[in-house]
């Protein structure tokens, strides 16, 4: 059986006021190229299918789309949960009459879980179907008073499917959306995209819970990877959704069974329509640059004050997103270097200040206002002392 494993798709999501959709679309367009080159026996979607609980209408349409060329078009069964970003009521609408099409959503955590079968010519694979959930809502349904994390929660999940539902001569999956590390240890894979599952270290799930399944599909974390073997797998998301993910290979996993389980993993990587990434020099470098469409994220290596940067960087990366200053300091200062350095920064800080003004008012600032910002900066970097 081969099965695809994608996740993470935050349908809907804004990085700094630019609307994702259309790339969305472009990225999830290469999906649906995927499954008709590969024809898998089923697609995994392991949570975050929207970005946010109420979702845009350009975003239920895009997931409508998608689902329909997916299930109906290309006969190809989803089996999708719903992740910390999406609503389980909304996710879960309609999920009862999808199933006879083949699409199983599983937004509400309950208990039985849910379990979908399917077969190949080795016989047949029990997935099983895990939403996110606050550990009080599984203490509660559960009727666990002992679940008061995730560590917690997902240990009493695996044990109940282990000891009241697992069949073990059958291949198990695990589909599920948490943010497991080694030994629940802390882990900074976290990156901006993603939002915390709760506060201090408690959202930790240790990844040995998932040793008796064939393989386990996870969601929540955006940089694809696998977490103690490699049966235990992180997909990652589509799309780059903030800085901290440049470096992302971005893509979904292949996976094959035979009649012993885990045969092989294969990974297709995605191209995006426009990249997200970091670019870098002063703004005369930067304005030789080719035009490019990119989501860049621009470091300034001017010394002196610029005025409208980002207004000049749009003529040549119409979609940059964000403009900073480079500093370069050094990592140790001796007391006199360290005045050096603050009574430069103070002399950069007020020229870009008369810069500003001069543009403001079209008059130079008049050396009673010129003392005074002088005193003040002087205060400031007194105090920063």
């Amino acid at each position: 059986m081969k099965i695809l494993h994608t996740a993470d798709w935050h349908l809907g999501k804004i990085v700094h006021g630019v609307h994702m959709t259309e790339d969305q679309r472009f990225i999830l367009e290469q999906l649906i190229e995927i499954i008709k080159e590969e024809k898998p026996d089923a697609v995994m979607i392991a949570g975050d299918l929207y970005d946010k609980s109420v979702s845009p209408t350009d975003a239920i349409e895009l997931l409508n789309d998608i689902l329909k060329s997916i299930v109906i078009d290309l006969k190809t069964p989803v089996l999708a949960i719903a992740g910390n970003h999406d609503s389980a009521e909304r996710i879960e609408f309609g999920s009862s009459f999808m199933q006879k099409e083949g699409l199983h959503i599983i937004g509400k955590f309950q208990c039985p879980f849910k379990k979908v079968v399917l077969e190949d010519e080795f016989g047949e694979v029990h997935f099983y179907l895990i939403p996110y959930a606050e550990p009080s809502i599984v203490r509660y349904v559960m009727k666990n008073d002992d679940i008061l994390t995730h560590d917690d929660a997902m240990k009493a999940i695996v044990n109940h499917i282990r000891d009241h539902e697992m069949d073990k001569s059958a291949r198990n999956i695990f589909i599920g959306h948490a943010f497991v590390t080694n030994n629940g240890e802390p882990s900074d894979e976290e990156t901006e995209g993603e939002r915390t599952l709760s506060i201090g270290g408690a959202e930790y799930v240790s990844h040995h819970y998932f040793q008796h399944f064939d393989y386990t599909a996870l969601g929540h974390l955006h940089r694809a990877h696998f977490v103690g073997n490699e049966s235990i797998r992180y997909a990652g998301s589509p799309l780059k959704y903030s800085l901290s993910e440049e470096h992302h290979k971005k893509g979904c996993f292949l996976i094959e069974l035979d009649e012993n389980g885990l045969k092989s993993i294969h990974k297709r990587e995605f191209a995006p329509l426009r990249d997200l990434r970091t670019v870098e020099g002063s703004l005369e470098e930067i304005r030789k640059h080719p035009k490019n469409d990119d989501y860049v994220f621009v470091k300034l290596t001017d010394q002196h004050a610029v005025l409208h940067p980002m207004e000049q960087i749009r003529t040549v990366y119409p979609n940059a997103m964000h403009v900073t200053r480079k500093r370069e300091q050094p990592t140790s200062l001796d007391k006199a270097e360290r005045l050096q350095l603050v009574e430069k920064e103070k002399k950069n800080q007020i020229e870009l200040f008369q810069a500003f003004y001069k543009e403001m008012t079209n008059t130079g600032l008049s050396d009673e206002n010129n003392e005074f910002m002088k005193n003040l900066l002087n205060e400031i970097f007194v105090k920063g002392e």
